[in-house]
């Protein structure tokens, strides 16, 4: 809508600006800040009210502006220069802990001190509806063998949620805490694949590698963060209190309903493994970006900080099938004869989320990719 409209945005923010429009994702405009996103959020509202007459009443413009959804292909928002993806459930990391090392070592010692993260593949971060082929790799399912090469066996989702940084800092200059909800544009759902036994070999000492590379699905839809406002809660009591570059008594937890559903061969319809929650997040955005600049590394807009997997206190918030399996000795009821432990090929896994307000909702869309087998080994 906005390029074939693009001099209508002719506020202070935008007039100067009205270049953005033309181009193919939405970065330049995430690096115009607050006000220019207030300002067009603020005209688009208006121009589709019902009393106002630009597009009612001018049938050329209209045509111009709207595209038929069903005949529109969904694009990345954004293009991706850099993914970070933090690992801010405690509910997570604690029953990943305990299923690896033990209930007394749940928790390594850094977690509560701050935001765990680790840096992604951007080039493989791919929009709602796009295949993810099984990945292949090396694994050692028995640790009295050597490894193995082969197709991923525990391919697991991991429910997330994540943000695109607006405008940027200059290199060497941390952005305070403060000061961070100034570069924060807005949310999208986001599933994380995972390959668990790839991961698990892999990972020592310096983390996910082609466990993790090989796709992460986003959602199309970004909901800006003053459209969330409306649903902001107070942040989670953080005990031992966090150093002082990471304290933030301004509430930046959001209310945020999140669903997983698989749809297998064979199924009439989706099943619902997964309702869980963003307000469940330990660590808050504005502390994951705070610390993410805190050595003087510069974001710039369009990078892309994910959440982590989103799990609640209860079984029915897991955000893994690896929780919701307990590594694989649980069974996950899909209904009708239907089970899984992790997927298999062909399950299409569905993730939707929406802020509940008084007679409305505020919906992310979805963010939904279907698994593919695994192609040959080279």
């Amino acid at each position: 809508i906005t390029y074939a409209i693009k001099h209508l945005f002719s506020g202070p923010a935008l007039s100067k600006h009205q270049d953005v429009f033309d181009q193919p994702a939405l970065n330049d405009f995430m690096g115009l800040g607050h006000e220019a996103w207030k300002e067009a959020r603020m005209f688009l509202q208006k121009l589709l009210s019902a009393n106002e007459p630009t597009l009612r009443e001018n049938s050329e413009l209209r045509k111009r502006a709207f595209v038929p959804q069903a005949s529109t292909i969904m694009h990345l928002p954004a293009k991706i220069g850099d993914y970070t993806d933090f690992y801010s459930s405690r509910e997570h990391a604690t029953n990943v802990g305990i299923m690896f090392r033990g209930k007394e070592n749940a928790l390594m010692p850094n977690w509560l001190h701050l935001p765990v993260g680790y840096h992604g593949r951007a080039s493989s971060v791919v929009v709602s509806g796009t295949p993810i082929q099984r990945p292949v790799g090396q694994m050692r399912p028995d640790d009295a063998k050597p490894p193995v090469f082969g197709a991923c066996k525990l391919l697991d989702i991991e429910l997330e949620m994540a943000f695109f940084v607006g405008p940027g800092n200059k290199f060497g200059e941390p952005i305070p805490i403060n000061e961070a909800h100034e570069h924060i544009f807005g949310m999208v759902l986001m599933n994380d694949w995972s390959a668990r036994d790839i991961q698990k070999w892999e990972y020592v000492p310096l983390g996910p590698f082609l466990g993790k590379s090989f796709g992460t699905t986003i959602s199309p839809w970004v909901v800006t963060m003053e459209a969330l406002m409306p649903f902001v809660l107070p942040n989670p009591v953080q005990v031992p209190k966090p150093l002082p570059y990471l304290c933030d008594e301004e509430p930046y937890t959001f209310d945020i309903n999140l669903f997983v559903a698989i749809k297998g061969e064979g199924m009439s319809t989706p099943a619902t493994i997964c309702k869980s929650n963003f307000k469940y997040m330990y660590w808050t955005m504005k502390q994951q970006l705070a610390h993410h600049s805190i050595n003087g590394c510069n974001l710039r807009p369009g990078d892309l900080l994910a959440s982590g997997t989103i799990s609640g206190p209860d079984p029915e918030n897991f955000g893994s099938m690896l929780e919701m399996s307990w590594k694989g000795t649980k069974v996950i009821d899909l209904g009708n004869g239907h089970s899984r432990k992790f997927l298999q090929d062909g399950d299409e896994v569905i993730i939707t989320g929406y802020c509940q307000g008084n007679g409305y909702r505020v919906g992310f869309g979805q963010c939904s990719g279907k698994v593919l087998p695994a192609i040959s080994a080279p």
